[in-house]
């Protein structure tokens, strides 16, 4: 039986995210799931990005069956509370202040959506920043790269002058963890061919 490809959906309003897809020579239509994204009473850091990242492809996977949806989400967190996006200049300093001269953890979520089901997985990373001072902040958010990021900055742009090195995997920091992808994949039936999705002969 010749494996069949399959029609490939992004769940995420993320350029990062469609970046690595695209080069893995993957080009994924974009479908945008606007979810709440608002922790849940006594749910865990864990629990959420992986909610969340479910959340979104299920909700994307209900405009086009049949597809292969991927849904992501990505967390920073310090001292284990969640850090969010700035909401405005002013905070994204004090976000990057907290975090000079310390580590902190990068929590990102994949999910795939199709005729299998759910599948999900988290990475778990962590980033040592460089200890820098308020100036060095203030030039880095007055180039406006943090204000749509998790932890108030980017790794694979301006951002990486703030990071002194990590333990882990750098794509997931990015948002999207390829090595969670291809296992994904794996259980679901579906096989990476560097450049195509295919189903597994069964």
């Amino acid at each position: 039986m010749t494996a069949r490809p399959v029609k490939l959906l992004l769940a995420s309003r993320s350029p990062r995210r469609l970046d690595i897809l695209r080069q893995l020579a993957l080009d994924p239509e974009v479908r945008v799931a606007s979810i709440d994204e608002a922790l849940l009473p006594g749910e865990q850091p864990l629990e959420h990005v992986e909610r969340l990242a479910r959340a979104k492809a299920e909700l994307a996977s209900l405009d086009v069956p049949g597809a292969l949806v991927i849904g992501g989400d990505t967390i920073v967190l310090r001292d284990r509370r969640v850090m969010g996006k700035p909401e405005n200049a002013a905070h994204a300093q004090q976000m990057l202040m907290s975090l000079a001269g310390r580590s902190h953890e990068v929590l990102s979520a994949l999910a795939l959506t199709g005729a299998h089901g759910v599948v999900s997985g988290v990475n778990r990373t962590t980033v040592h920043f460089r200890d820098f001072d308020a100036s060095t902040a203030r030039r880095y958010v007055e180039t406006g790269e943090p204000m749509d990021k998790a932890g108030g900055y980017g790794i694979q742009g301006l951002g990486a002058a703030l990071v002194a090195g990590l333990d882990g995997d750098y794509y997931s920091v990015v948002g999207f963890p390829v090595g969670v992808f291809l296992d994904l994949l794996s259980r679901a039936g579906w096989r990476y061919d560097f450049g195509q999705i295919t189903r597994v002969p069964p």
